[in-house]
């Protein structure tokens, strides 16, 4: 092989066009200088990409290796979904099992009563079965009393709805009409007004007042007291007997007392009898026969009706007896002043008439 093949060999061209064949007259180094430009125009651009791979370098002691670490994939926000697109959320069906204190909430909300107050004031009720509870109600109901009633009367006593109908309810109605007299057209307004008849005891409670009231104080209808009936002899109608009997009254007036006026066993004797009855007797100055006269002196509010009318009276120079003073309205009472102030002295049989003016000591008419 010549000189010039060895150069074109080493360049990648191993056929050499006839073009390049070297004559005589031409020196050897044009030759190969035209073969190096002729390949130049017929071969493609060069690139890097053209270059073998490199193979990595083997690792060395003296250079410290960086592990190579994938970043995390960044979560996708979920899709805005408008509200009439976004699907509901699936609700699972209620089980199969009914529960018993669902049941009686909803029965008492059935009949608009205040479920929960009941179930607070009286726990008992979550245990009670809920026929018994219904059997109550139907025995209520052919009483006459009415949706109403019940909203009333089960907050008042909820242990109604947690008593036997047949061994406490109904011998406590059935005491009422026969021994008690009160007829079928007021039971409906006595269990209204005072509820807890109906589950007191007739052997221990209901049966030993009704005597009391007939044979100790003489009430011969108690029938218009039977509220009273729920209330016990020991703990309540003696302790108010007694003390009456401390202020001065004999036990004969403070029966008389008791007899005229049987709401008496009802007020608070801290705060109803000890302030009234102070009043009476330092402020008006008024004498105990009066009170026995008149014992519902106790039924009218010392700050709204006795105060302001005894002053009244006390300004205008005039003693009016408790009634007068007490029982009439407000229009009447101020009618009755003027009367009194521009007329004379009243006589013994008017009813203006009382103790300070009566000097034989009278009773107050």
């Amino acid at each position: 092989m010549s000189f010039w093949g060895v150069g074109l060999g080493l360049l990648g061209i191993t056929h050499a066009p006839s073009t390049l064949s070297p004559s005589p007259s031409q020196p050897l180094s044009s030759l190969f200088l035209q073969a190096c430009s002729n390949h130049a125009r017929n071969s493609p651009p060069f690139h890097h990409s053209h270059l073998p791979p490199q193979t990595p370098p083997f690792p060395s002691p003296f250079r410290r290796q960086i592990p190579h670490r994938v970043p995390p994939p960044v979560p996708k926000p979920p899709p805005l979904k408008s509200p009439e697109t976004q699907t509901p959320p699936i609700i699972s069906p209620p089980p199969s099992g009914n529960n018993p204190l669902q049941e009686l909430l909803l029965f008492l909300d059935s009949l608009g009563v205040d479920s929960f107050y009941c179930l607070h004031s009286h726990p008992p009720l979550i245990s009670t079965p809920l026929s018994q509870i219904k059997s109550t109600v139907d025995f209520l109901f052919s009483l006459g009393l009415t949706p109403q009633d019940l909203r009333r009367i089960f907050p008042m006593c909820p242990e109604l709805l947690t008593s036997s109908t047949s061994a406490t309810i109904i011998p406590a109605t059935t005491f009422l009409l026969r021994e008690a007299l009160v007829e079928t057209a007021d039971l409906r307004h006595v269990i209204h007004r005072r509820p807890r008849l109906l589950i007191c005891s007739v052997e221990r409670q209901l049966r030993p007042t009704l005597y009391f009231l007939q044979g100790t104080i003489g009430i011969e209808d108690v029938s218009k007291w039977a509220p009273l009936l729920s209330c016990s002899v020991e703990s309540k109608f003696i302790p108010r007997i007694e003390y009456l009997q401390k202020l001065g009254f004999s036990y004969k007036d403070t029966i008389i007392m008791f007899r005229r006026f049987p709401s008496l066993f009802c007020y608070s004797i801290k705060e109803n009898f000890e302030p009234k009855f102070d009043y009476f007797v330092v402020e008006m100055g008024r004498e105990l026969k009066e009170l026995v006269a008149f014992p519902q002196y106790f039924s009218f509010s010392l700050e709204n009706r006795i105060k302001p009318r005894h002053r009244m009276c006390v300004d205008k120079g005039v003693c009016l007896a408790l009634p007068t003073m007490l029982k009439l309205s407000e229009r009447r009472f101020r009618e009755r002043l003027e009367v009194c102030c521009s007329s004379s002295a009243p006589v013994r049989t008017s009813p203006l008439w009382c103790t300070s003016t009566n000097t034989d000591g009278d009773n107050v008419t």
